[in-house]
C-alpha cells in the first residue's frame, strides 16, 4: 500500500512539476471562462426567458461555466500521454514496479490539483462580476472537492481517448466534437427542465450535469440543485472509478 501511494504521489508530482515550469497553457485557459461570463452571461441576465429561481442568471451560469473550464481543459489532457508516447516517456514508466493503477491515478490526481487552480481564476472574474458566491467554509471545501472529483473524471476519460485512438490528430478531432455535446447536453448554461425529452436523457447521463449541480449547490448563495449532495457526488465517484478501471486496462496499449 505504501508503495502504491508513493508511486501515485511520484507521477502526480513529475505532471505538477510539468506545469509549474511552463504554466501557458492553464494561462490561456483562464481566458475563456472570461469571455463566457463577461459577454455571454452578462448578454443573457437581460433576457427573461430563461428560468433560474430567485438568483440572476449570471449567478446560475457562473458553476457552469466553471464546470466548463474544467471539462475543456482535463479532456485534451490525453494529447500529453500520446507525446509522453512518441518521445518514450510511457514505455520507461511501463518497465517501473510502480503499478498500472498507480500511474493514471497519479496523472488523475495532478489533473485535479491543476482544475482547483483554475477555479481560483473563475472565482476571481465571478468576484469582479458581483456573483453571490458563498464563502463558508463547508461551501468551498465542497466546491474544491467537485472540481478535483470533476478534473479526475475528465482527465481520464481523456486518457482512454488518448488510449484508443493513438495519434495526436485523431486525438483532437475527437476532443473537439466530445466537448460541446457535453456540456450543451448538461445543466450548465439552462435548466434541465427547458430540454426536449431526449436531450433530458443524454443530461441525466453526462456527468457534467453532476458537476454542475454539485457547484451550484455550494458555490451560489441561493443556488437550487436538483441532486442531493450525496447523489452527485456519489454519481461521479461511480464515474471516476468504472473510468480508472477502464484507463487502467487500456494503458498499456498505448505503446505501439
Amino acid at each position: 500500500m505504501n508503495d502504491f501511494a508513493y508511486a501515485t504521489a511520484a507521477v502526480a508530482n513529475a505532471e505538477i512539476r510539468k506545469l509549474i515550469r511552463d504554466p501557458t497553457e492553464l494561462v490561456s485557459r483562464a481566458l475563456q471562462p472570461v469571455l463566457w461570463l463577461a459577454v455571454f452571461g452578462q448578454v443573457f441576465s437581460k433576457v427573461r426567458g430563461i428560468p433560474t429561481g430567485d438568483i440572476g442568471y449570471l449567478d446560475f451560469m457562473a458553476p457552469g461555466i466553471l464546470a466548463q473550464s474544467i471539462l475543456f481543459s482535463a479532456i485534451f489532457y490525453g494529447i500529453a500521454i500520446i507525446w509522453e508516447r512518441d518521445l518514450g516517456i510511457v514505455h520507461k514508466l511501463l518497465v517501473t514496479p510502480a503499478s498500472r493503477t498507480a500511474l493514471v491515478l497519479g496523472k488523475a490526481i495532478a489533473a485535479g490539483l491543476r482544475g482547483l487552480i483554475q477555479a481560483v481564476f473563475v472565482y476571481l472574474v465571478a468576484l469582479a462580476l458581483h456573483v453571490g458566491i458563498r464563502w463558508d467554509a463547508p461551501a468551498m471545501i465542497g466546491v474544491a472537492l467537485a472540481v478535483f472529483l470533476g478534473s479526475c473524471i475528465f482527465a481520464t476519460f481523456s486518457l482512454i481517448i488518448a488510449c484508443i485512438v493513438k495519434t495526436r490528430e485523431r486525438f483532437m478531432g475527437i476532443g473537439q466534437v466530445l466537448t460541446m455535446p457535453l456540456f450543451f447536453a448538461s445543466n450548465a448554461i439552462y435548466p434541465i427542465e427547458l430540454m426536449p425529452g431526449w436531450l433530458k436523457a443524454l443530461a441525466v447521463a453526462n456527468p457534467l450535469t453532476y458537476l454542475v449541480d454539485a457547484l451550484r449547490h455550494s458555490m451560489i448563495v441561493g443556488g437550487h440543485s436538483m441532486y442531493t449532495q450525496a447523489t452527485s457526488f456519489g454519481v461521479m465517484a461511480a464515474v471516476f472509478l468504472l473510468l480508472l478501471a477502464a484507463a487502467t486496462r487500456l494503458y498499456p496499449g498505448l505503446v505501439r
